[in-house]
């Protein structure tokens, strides 16, 4: 799928820059041509030889170097490209990037480069945290750029933290899944998307809620939006932001908003795809002022909260497609096709706390696919990024079922 097409890697300067040298071979092998576009203080880090060895093409790295095939280098290869990955990028070049300077070659390419870029951030944890920092990586985010969250672990510098590159094959597969879905195949369709927890307000400071961040369902809307589909995302409190400029999110709190706004969108959708982590109880009684300690002991009185999967199952119309999560600790399988069948389910995706990486909170996960045509088919531990690609896949097989 890589074959013939056209990459840009730009090169900041960074230690992880060595790992990039595998990213070039990758994109190489699959039949890619790469031109390779760098900060002068990139090549403290890489060698000319290297990077015009494995890229076959002459390193742009002077806006006015005297080996430059044109004047207009960033122009003319900007042009040339399909894609632009950018690997490591630095929080200098980021923060070019974002605020719109262009004062050398990569941030210069960059300013000239209208089609889809992907950033694989790299560096110290305490930089990557910076208020600054993500301001900046904010702004990208906001304006479609696909930012390749940098991994936790052992850093160059020392420390242990956030903000060690990506590995070369993680940033190959997202280009190629990107590449892969890029044919629109959800375009026209309307899908429904809950994500993250509920709260169950006790009194006006303490509620009941769970771990869920909402990364999986906001995974999976961006990769919706990607390919074509006109997304409503129902948001429980996480605190996430979107980067595709298309989806329509409305923000909720309690399981009986989330029940109001999915059951008031679901009669207009092609498909919905829960994968709220709801409350499945909240309390009687909302308490107007802050509970007081008055003994060891406080007894809650507890109702149970509409079941939305249900209630969805129970209205869905012919050609619809409905889909929900399970996270499940025992009987994993057999309580996801229970669910499956008893809330009238097209497919539902299994999640087993056992399996380390796939829990709450993580950037990875690890999933199962149950279907009501009892296919079981299962997928490694992957970042949430690329398990979205799976699910939306599923999708688009039961959407083409439909439409046949």
């Amino acid at each position: 799928m890589l074959q013939g097409k056209k990459i840009i890697i730009g090169i900041s300067g960074g230690i992880a820059a060595y790992k990039t040298l595998f990213l070039i071979r990758l994109f190489k092998k699959a039949g890619a041509e790469v031109r390779i576009v760098a900060t002068e203080n990139a090549m403290w880090f890489v060698t000319r030889v290297s990077l015009e060895s494995l890229s076959q093409n002459k390193v742009y790295d002077k806006v006015f170097g005297p080996e430059n095939d044109y004047t207009t280098e960033h122009i003319s290869l900007t042009d040339w490209a399909d894609a632009f990955v950018v690997a490591p990028a630095t929080a200098n070049i980021i923060g070019k990037y974002a605020n719109g300077i262009a004062d050398d070659a990569l941030s210069t390419s960059l300013m000239a480069f209208d089609k889809k870029v992907f950033v694989a951030p790299a560096m110290n944890c305490k930089m990557y945290e910076n208020f600054a920092f993500q301001k900046n990586l904010e702004t990208l985010r906001q304006n479609a750029v696909q930012i390749i969250e940098p991994a936790e672990g052992y850093l160059a510098c020392g420390y242990e933290g956030k903000g060690r590159m990506e590995e070369p094959h993680v940033i190959f597969q997202q280009v190629q899944s990107w590449f892969a879905h890029d044919r629109k195949d959800l375009q026209g369709k309307k899908v429904l998307l809950t994500a993250g927890p509920t709260f169950e307000n006790i009194d006006p400071v303490r509620y009941i809620g769970n771990y869920s961040t909402g990364k999986m369902g906001f995974a999976l809307a961006e990769e919706l939006a990607e390919r074509g589909a006109e997304v409503t995302l129902v948001a429980g409190p996480v605190n996430l932001s979107l980067q595709h400029p298309g989806i329509h999110r409305i923000d909720v709190q309690s399981a009986q908003q989330m029940y109001d706004a999915a059951m008031n969108a679901f009669p207009r959708m092609d498909a919905a795809i829960l994968t709220a982590a709801v409350a499945d109880f909240r309390p009687a009684q909302l308490n107007t002022e802050k509970v007081k300690r008055t003994g060891d002991t406080l007894t809650l009185q507890l109702i149970a909260n509409p079941d939305i999967l249900a209630s969805l199952g129970q209205i869905k119309k012919s050609g619809q497609v409905l889909a929900g999560f399970a996270l499940e600790t025992t009987n994993e399988v057999e309580n996801a096709q229970s669910k499956l069948k008893k809330k009238n389910l097209d497919f539902i995706v299994l999640n087993s706390l056992k399996d380390k990486g796939a829990g709450f909170g993580t950037d990875t996960n690890k999933i199962t696919l149950l279907d009501n045509k009892n296919q079981i088919t299962g997928f490694e531990l992957k970042s949430k990024k690329l398990v979205a690609k799976d699910i939306t896949d599923k999708l688009v097989e039961y959407l083409k079922e439909h439409q046949a």
